[in-house]
């Protein structure tokens, strides 16, 4: 079957002019003010923004080991309904991503569900126990070309091994993205420490547990001169030592997931596990103070850090329940509510912060790129006039657990192309990309 054409037209490119896009042979053939091709499929983009294919730098897609939460598959086609074109699969699978092996077979597995590129991100250390390294150069070298290493899900807690890790990882221009909670400080931590904690009888989760990760391992890059990545940001003070990082030109970017953005410690008042996620929600002023540094760039990225639960691990006491929260459906109606409508983040700014620079933290050559003639047809539309009610039984992640079920959300996602091909069309995923 030849490849379908697709003419994109009316819709304002970064919020700006109206700018009709022609797609074929998986890239943008060509832009123009007003444009018309016969042999096209036109598709009416009136009132949408279009914006390069979002980049997902924090995603758990559970397989190989948790299929019974989620899929390469499942989450691809989420990934695609949120507007994704790209996903970085994290490492705490079952086996760990430890080795050349599995990381080839999962991206070999995103390669056949075909919605979205998967990246898979190699552990730091072997079974993520964070005493031995990895086999980092052999992931590196592997078909899936690993630049982005993680022990996500656990905190790279010895300076030694961290020290090592980042080292290494200068020989082929890759990055450690951590996960900072020190481990001591964190024993049994249920929630946020503070006055909502002592008020339910939960263990605390303090903040100076990330900061103090934060604040170690930004002088280890720099006393080695590597690239650091700090995973889900989510206290005020992490915000200023990133920030006095940057500016003193350390190798140092740092993300923050939509819901840190919103959702706030009291929510736990309602015992609902939902709310449960490592690092956990934060109070109102530490909310502020991220979406300001997301604003200002001392965050470089929005990432979703995807965590799909079954509902025996989920639906349960809050003490018993699994840490984490689904978002790829969620994302980019989360941002456009927190910094779009807030005034804070205008379109150009969002697609930097979820497509360009999390692609340019990972070394994605093929994404992240501006939409001009040439480029590669990775395109995401979302029509922010229109909204939606999130319904946790309709989504397509193979997990329910959404916080934000029964939410009106601004924006709507209508159409992704991935490489050209249409994986969503009208906010329906195409099971089979039209092509």
């Amino acid at each position: 079957m030849s490849e379908q054409r697709f003419l994109l037209k009316g819709g304002k490119v970064l919020g700006g002019a109206v700018t009709d896009l022609l797609i074929s042979n998986g890239r943008i053939e060509a832009m123009s003010p007003s444009f018309s091709d016969e042999s096209s499929t036109v598709i009416d983009l009136k009132g949408s923004v279009v914006l390069p294919g979002l980049v997902d730098l924090h995603t758990h897609l559970r397989e190989p080991g948790r299929e019974d939460s989620e899929t390469v598959a499942s989450a691809s086609r989420a990934g695609a309904k949120g507007g994704f074109v790209a996903l970085s699969a994290m490492a705490n699978t079952s086996p760990v991503a430890d080795t050349a092996g599995v990381v080839e077979q999962v991206y070999r597995l995103g390669q056949e569900a075909g919605f979205v590129d998967v990246f898979p991100i190699g552990a730091v250390t072997q079974g993520l126990q964070g005493e031995q390294l990895s086999e980092i150069g052999a992931m590196a070298d592997s078909v899936a070309r690993v630049r982005v290493f993680s022990d996500d899900g656990n905190c790279v807690f010895d300076p030694l091994v961290m020290r090592r890790a980042l080292e290494y990882i200068k020989k082929f221009d890759g990055v450690i993205a951590q996960h900072a909670q020190e481990p001591r400080l964190t024993v049994g931590s249920q929630m946020n420490e503070g006055i909502i904690s002592s008020k339910l009888g939960l263990k605390g989760w303090p903040a100076i547990a990330e900061e103090a990760i934060i604040a170690r391992d930004v002088l280890l890059a720099d006393h080695v001169q590597s690239r650091l990545h700090i995973c889900h940001v989510t206290t005020a003070g992490g915000v200023e030592i990133i920030r006095w990082a940057k500016a003193r030109g350390i190798q140092v970017t740092a993300e923050v997931t939509p819901h840190h953005l919103l959702l706030t410690d009291d929510l736990a008042s309602s015992y609902d596990p939902v709310f449960k996620v490592n690092p956990p929600l934060r109070t109102t002023r530490d909310v502020m103070a991220l979406r300001d540094a997301l604003a200002d760039g001392t965050i470089d990225i929005v990432a979703t850090d995807h965590a799909p639960h079954t509902s025996e691990t989920k639906d349960c006491e809050w003490a018993e329940a699994s840490f984490g929260m689904i978002g790829l459906e969620t994302a980019l109606s989360i941002i456009t509510k927190t910094m779009v409508e807030t005034g804070l983040l205008d379109w150009s700014a969002v697609a930097q912060r979820m497509s360009i620079a999390p692609a340019e933290i990972g070394r994605y050559s093929n994404h992240g790129q501006n939409l001009a003639v040439g480029s590669p047809a990775h395109i995401t539309v979302i029509n922010p006039t229109k909204s939606w009610v999130v319904d946790r039984d309709l989504v397509l992640s193979k997990s329910r657990n959404t916080p934000y079920h029964g939410y009106e959300l601004p924006g709507v996602v209508t159409h992704t192309f991935f490489g050209g091909q249409a994986t969503m069309i009208d906010s329906k995923v195409i099971d089979k990309a039209v092509q």
